[in-house]
């Protein structure tokens, strides 16, 4: 009998990134060109950037969230983060996940976020 296949105990939440390709930190800069209107931090340093996936053929998948499901850009915001990224010299294809699990929180913010918004 099959179980059910749930999370394994210390799995982690959010996929890990593909730090150690070549493009990730050109992603990243891309990532980090897109505000949210309402908060004057770039979404990388809100930590509503989850994951950068990047594959051997160059192909970038972002898993992404939004501070609020009510996000009044929720259907606009995916599609910035893509525009940020297609132009970089040698992405093949752009594709852009919106996500609530695992909810954005405060503490996903970096500490340059929290110090902008004088949360430090």
């Amino acid at each position: 009998m099959d179980q059910p296949t749930e999370p394994l105990e210390g799995a982690p939440l959010i996929a890990p990134s593909t730090t150690d390709h070549p493009m990730y930190d050109a992603v990243a800069e891309a990532c980090r060109s897109v505000y949210d209107p309402e908060i004057p931090v770039n979404i990388f340093e809100l930590g509503l950037i989850y994951t950068i996936d990047i594959s051997p053929e160059n192909d970038v998948r972002v898993i992404m969230t939004l501070t609020a499901p009510g996000c009044p850009v929720a259907g606009d915001m995916p599609g910035w983060v893509a525009e940020a990224i297609e132009p970089l010299p040698g992405v093949r294809k752009v594709d852009v996940e919106l996500t609530w699990e695992p909810p954005w929180g405060m503490e996903m913010m970096s500490d340059e976020a929290r110090l902008e918004l004088g949360f430090m």
